[in-house]
């Protein structure tokens, strides 16, 4: 998809810099690759405490 985005000069280039990553193209999937896996684990995150497992570690260690 071809889009066209206006930003700023100075944070594109420092992100091209700390990522080594040679085009624009691919620091803006690196980014919004790096988003959606921030929020999922967010999202993620709220289950924790509330999902019940059954598991025997001892059994499990046994086998």
């Amino acid at each position: 998809m071809r889009t066209t985005l206006d930003l700023p000069d100075t944070l594109v280039n420092e992100a091209l810099i700390l990522t080594k990553i040679p085009t624009k193209t691919e620091l803006i999937k690196f980014a919004l690759e790096n988003v959606i896996q921030r929020e999922k684990i967010k999202e993620l995150s709220g289950y924790f405490g509330k999902v019940t497992l059954d598991i025997d570690l001892g059994k499990l260690r046994k086998r």
